[in-house]
């Protein structure tokens, strides 16, 4: 038998069978080895793009929280304002309605002391009369006594009484 390359049958033989069997061996190993490595990689790759998805879910789910915030933080603005616009409001209200009720009570109690100053007004006039009047029926009774009788006495009366009229005396 010829060489191939120079080479025996022997080694050819040995070359073969060691190629058959590191091609065994690598098929083997590779069911063994690589196949449990790549579900390793393969789970750890879901898991990563898991956790990728998860974070992406979260963050649009603050950034829908933040926007609610947000408008919850302008709607308070709103709100407050409205609020202290209600509250000025009412304020202002109560404050007329103290101030009219105030002029009102003024106004009453300027009325009642103008009504007693002229109560007491008519009543010092009226007991000035009667004191004119005493002082007069005094001076007139000494006057009378002295110089004038009954009869005459009781004709002037008369006559006074006439000439003075209920006018006088009412006022």
């Amino acid at each position: 038998m010829e060489r191939l390359f120079n080479l025996d049958f022997q080694l050819l033989f040995d070359a073969s069978l060691l190629a058959i069997s590191v091609f065994v061996l690598f098929l083997l190993l590779s069911y063994l080895l690589w196949n449990p490595a790549r579900k390793l990689l393969e789970d750890r790759k879901k898991g990563i793009a898991d956790n990728i998805q998860s974070a992406q879910a979260d963050k649009e789910e603050a950034a829908k929280l933040k926007a609610e915030y947000e408008e919850k933080l302008r709607n308070a603005d709103k709100e407050t304002e409205a609020i202290l616009s209600e509250a000025r409001q009412k304020a202002m209200k109560n404050e007329e309605k103290i101030i009219s009720e105030a002029k009102e009570e003024a106004a009453r109690i300027k009325a009642r002391a103008i009504e007693e100053a002229e109560l007491e007004k008519k009543r010092v006039a009226d007991e000035m009369k009667q004191e004119m009047i005493s002082v007069a029926a005094v001076m007139a009774g000494k006057v009378v006594a002295a110089n004038i009788d009954t009869t005459i006495q009781e004709s002037l009366v008369d006559q006074t009484l006439k000439e003075m009229g209920e006018a006088t005396w009412q006022n």
